[in-house]
């Protein structure tokens, strides 16, 4: 770092763990230097990075000399440090980076989020102004997604409108609750809270460090602040197919523990949803091209409830899903793709059945004590 920057404690240390994400750090990198209204560093955590991820990240560390971003004074420093190799035993990848980062940094705050988010002008400023208005020792955002390609467009809002069924951010936000959560792309605390707890140590193990540490936070009476961060952050989580099948593959188990059981009634409604559609339409066509009789009451009577029936079906559905705030369009056309949902549950289920989960090309070793576990924590 050019040595003529001022040398002084940042108020937020910015971390992002980052691990062959060359098709989306420079971005993520770009959105975060140009953040001001608070003193910041930020600390690119290269996991092993096999691709052009460390050329990226250190290219950042020259951004000062950069006449637009030099005028910047709220970017006190951009660093990148490598994780220590080889993993802790029984440690994941991604904690490791992260106790990495969050050893290395000096802010109040330390904000950890992942190569995949854009970060929306003034929202770091405003995020740490929100944590400290509520007296958050942990402020996370679920971020904007945006979607690539047909799959995810009928994939995203089913999962997200489960999530935020499951994991209220209301309830997660209210201290009288026990219920828990956080998102690791936006994942805001306290720098000596976060160190009271131990920070990731104790969670290193976890598959969903993010939801886990959350757990630890609640269960230690500290505040917890989470919400959409719509207007502040979004996040492009699956660049290809295969991402959103390992990244699926790896969480739906843990975050649904019921994940077979969901399927099933996911596949049910879906058939029955798929069915009436197609019934109610037909009955009526039916009836008004062949079968209508002046003064019969019963068809049009039941083809009316059919018809109120396949309503409250679609209605209690696009309920359900709008809670993922999609929009009513990708709302409504999902329920195309709870067949596809149901799928990726039960492959989810499986793996950590048969107790091996493979992400980021690291193989992990689990099996039911963890769904057990996250299930005992998520009711």
């Amino acid at each position: 770092m050019d040595s003529a920057i001022p040398i002084s404690v940042p108020q937020v240390s910015i971390i992002i763990p980052a691990r062959n994400e060359e098709a989306s750090l420079e971005l993520c990198l770009r959105s975060l230097v140009v953040q001001k209204g608070v003193s910041f560093e930020i600390l690119i955590v290269n996991d092993a990075s096999t691709d052009r991820t460390r050329t990226i990240a250190e290219s950042f560390t020259r951004v000062r000399q950069c006449p637009f971003i030099g005028l910047n004074q709220s970017l006190l420093d951009v660093q990148v440090i490598d994780a220590p190799e080889p993993l802790p035993a029984g440690w994941t990848g991604e904690t490791n980076a992260l106790v990495a980062g969050e050893t290395a940094a000096r802010g109040q705050w330390l904000l950890f989020t992942d190569a995949h988010t854009e970060h929306l002008e003034g929202s770091l400023a405003a995020a740490v102004a929100e944590a400290e208005q509520h007296h958050a020792d942990l402020l996370s955002y679920a971020p904007e997604q945006l979607l690539t390609g047909f799959r995810q467009q009928l994939l995203m809002p089913l999962i997200f409108g489960e999530l935020a069924m499951r994991y209220s951010p209301r309830r997660v936000s209210d201290a009288a609750m026990p219920d828990a959560a956080a998102s690791g792309q936006y994942l805001l605390v306290r720098a000596a809270a976060h160190r009271q707890i131990g920070g990731f140590r104790p969670v290193a193990s976890e598959l969903l460090a993010d939801m886990a540490l959350a757990r630890l936070y609640k269960q230690q009476g500290r505040t917890i602040r989470f919400r959409f961060g719509r207007g502040l952050v979004r996040s492009r989580m699956y660049c290809t197919e295969d991402d959103l099948s390992h990244s699926c593959t790896r969480t739906l188990a843990l975050l649904f523990p019921n994940a077979r059981e969901l399927a099933r009634k996911r596949s049910q409604e879906f058939r029955r949803l798929l069915l009436s559609l197609v019934i109610a339409p037909s009955w009526t066509l039916y009836y008004f091209t062949h079968a209508a009789v002046p003064g019969d009451w019963f068809w049009p009577v039941m083809i009316s409830l059919f018809w109120f029936f396949t309503l409250i079906g679609f209605a209690g559905f696009y309920v359900r899903v709008a809670r993922a705030g999609f929009g009513f369009v990708p709302t409504l056309l999902s329920v195309l793709g709870l067949r596809s949902f149901a799928a990726l549950l039960r492959q989810s289920a499986k793996a950590y059945e048969e107790g091996i989960v493979i992400w980021r090309g690291r193989e992990y070793h689990t099996g039911g004590a963890r769904i057990r576990s996250a299930a005992s924590n998520g009711e």
